[in-house]
């Protein structure tokens, strides 16, 4: 086997992304564990930024059409190989069987991206793995199905919360050319998908974890009085699920004598309407927007800040947080945490022990956050607590060495 043609192929959404970080810590842990293999994506990446673990991956980085119509010869070219293939026709079938009940042009573009894949992967692959349920996965599914090769997955939130049931059952069982296994990153998540599975064993546990040889050591935080300056930082994407929307709202309710300021890292969809009502609300000149930043800017401002924040809550379609690297990431740093008792956030933070863990409504978050800016012994005996659960329990080499048995024996072997 040569450099250029490993036996795996690793299916992502898009690469580089910066929202991602927990995608881009296992993929370079799994190739420093001396797997090879190359990262096919179903997007074109479109942050500015990247992380400087995108820079440590060594494979090549395949780009699939992500939108049918401007790629029409490659698209022909590849479909016409893709016919050929033994497992094409069976392949077909579940795929119409799929559109019947997803009749949409997103199913239709991964039947196209899967005769890509599958025509255009090394003779010498032997497996595949995708990162996320949803639509990676039916990329994977149907390529699988072509070329008559195993394939594997490792699902997250929203891919878990927000996928049809009928779907999730399918690629969870043997007869229905399902994955010989699934990981997922929480106990949440697993229960669910064990339900769902013909053979519960199907399904494997595996917190992401944290690198933290990837980290510095945590600052000597010097002593804050209970009426100084409270700097709170959040990092996360502006869209719903995250909760912010609900932070502004405790923010505005805050009293006059808390001497607070935020600091906001991410991108995301709902950035104007925040901004807009933090300008209604009269708090604007206490916020600061920093947009996206790569993980060095996040760390640097995790030192200095004095809460961590982060209000998630379940979206309107379903959609959730997992466990929130971000949230190890502040522990890393002895950043206290106040978050909310969603979807797997509980399986790390213990609430009163570890960090504190409120109700999502505006004024339980507002009283939250008066509380622990008056107490900053207790903030402090609850951050070096999360530390010493992250040392103990979410480091992230047990669970690489545990997927990198299952992709073994999945036929990708270690070099």
């Amino acid at each position: 086997m040569t450099p250029n043609q490993p036996k795996l192929a690793v299916l992502v959404k898009g690469w580089p992304r910066l929202s991602e970080t927990f995608i881009a810590q296992e993929l370079v842990a799994l190739q420093e564990a001396g797997h090879s293999f190359d990262i096919w994506s179903l997007r074109h990446p479109t942050d500015v930024k990247r992380h400087p673990l995108h820079d440590r991956f060594e494979g090549q980085v395949h780009y699939l059409p992500e939108y049918l119509y401007q790629e029409p010869q490659r698209v022909w070219a590849a479909r016409r190989v893709a016919q050929s293939l033994p497992g094409y026709a069976e392949a077909y079938k579940v795929w119409r069987a799929d559109l019947r009940r997803d009749p949409t042009r997103n199913r239709i573009r991964r039947f196209g991206q899967a005769c890509a894949l599958a025509a255009e992967l090394p003779e010498v692959t032997r497996a595949m793995y995708a990162h996320f349920m949803h639509t990676p996965s039916s990329v994977a599914r149907y390529a699988a199905i072509m070329r008559g090769l195993p394939w594997s997955f490792s699902a997250h939130a929203k891919d878990i919360w927000t996928s049809p049931e009928w779907e999730k059952t399918e690629k969870l069982q043997a007869n229905t050319h399902g994955a010989a296994f699934g990981a997922t990153c929480t106990a949440i998540g697993a229960d669910h998908l064990r339900s769902l599975a013909d053979d519960p064993a199907r399904i494997e546990l595996i917190y992401h974890g944290l690198d933290l040889d990837r980290f510095p050591a945590p600052p000597e935080r010097a002593a804050r009085a209970p009426d100084g300056p409270f700097h709170m930082l959040s990092v996360g994407r502006l869209v719903e699920k995250k909760g912010f929307d609900r932070l502004i709202g405790a923010f505005a309710m805050l009293p006059d004598a808390l001497d607070w300021h935020w600091t906001h890292i991410g991108g995301g969809t709902l950035g104007d309407v925040l901004r807009d009502r933090a300008e209604a609300a009269g708090i604007s000149h206490r916020i600061t927007w920093r947009g996206a930043c790569d993980q060095p800017e996040v760390i640097a401002a995790m030192r200095v800040a004095d809460l961590f924040v982060l209000p998630s809550r379940v979206a309107a379609d379903g959609d959730r947080d997992g466990l929130p690297n971000v949230l190890m990431e502040a522990a890393s740093q002895f950043l206290p945490i106040l978050s909310t008792p969603v979807s797997a956030i509980p399986e790390f933070i213990e609430t009163e022990k570890h960090g504190v863990l409120s109700d999502d409504d505006p004024a339980s978050l507002a009283a939250a956050i008066s509380r622990l800016a008056a107490d900053p012994d207790k903030t402090a005996t609850m951050a070096a607590a999360a530390y010493d659960r992250l040392i103990s329990d979410f480091r992230m080499d047990p669970g690489i060495a545990r997927l990198s048995k299952r992709l073994s024996a999945l036929g990708a072997e270690i070099d």
